[in-house]
């Protein structure tokens, strides 16, 4: 039975916008040996569109080493998109989930073996707020981006984490590692 792990990327001020955090050869290299370890990913269309950089860069690679390293494990990966709008996708490693989201995660815990990520913010808090989280990982950036799509909303319920452990990358970010805990 895999494990289901809610991660992303967020500035200090509580914004996930990938154009504000630190995209150093230390952040590629984390997430790579991340996802080394995953039987699929779960997105929603706009995270997975923005993905889809990853597979271009793939096909034609920069030159850097830490960018198109994490490119080829980015294309290998299993992906699975939620979209109300999307009525295909054309990435390879890539399908249009006809499941509901619980549905869809519940079965992708049944059938893996390594770790089953999600990486967009709606999906994340679903995610959450229906116990589904494992471990929640946030990688939290020593930026203040002062607007953005928030990770979380004055809407939210109160949710514990258990902090299981950090990580300091040497930008400054530091990944924390979480169990959800009581609601």
């Amino acid at each position: 039975m895999g494990r289901i792990i809610a991660a992303i990327n967020m500035t200090i001020d509580g914004y996930c916008d990938h154009t504000a955090v630190i995209a150093d050869e230390d952040l590629h290299n984390h997430y790579s040996e991340l996802l080394k370890t995953a039987d699929s990913i779960i997105y929603g269309r706009i995270t997975y569109q923005l993905m889809e950089f990853w597979r271009d860069l793939a096909e034609k690679p920069s030159g850097e080493k830490d960018m198109d390293d994490f490119a080829e494990i980015m294309n290998a990966v299993p992906k699975i998109v939620f979209s109300r709008t999307l009525k295909e996708v054309d990435w390879k490693s890539a399908r249009l989930s006809k499941l509901s989201f619980e549905e869809e995660v519940q079965e992708q815990k049944r059938i893996s073996v390594g770790n089953v990520f999600i990486g967009s913010p709606s999906l994340i808090t679903e995610a959450l707020r229906n116990g589904l989280v494992d471990e929640f990982q946030l990688c939290v950036h020593p930026v203040i981006a002062g607007s953005g799509r928030p990770l979380f909303t004055k809407n939210d319920e109160k949710i514990t984490l258990k902090l299981l452990k950090t990580k300091s990358l040497k930008s400054g970010a530091v990944v924390f590692y979480n169990q959800p805990g009581i609601k």
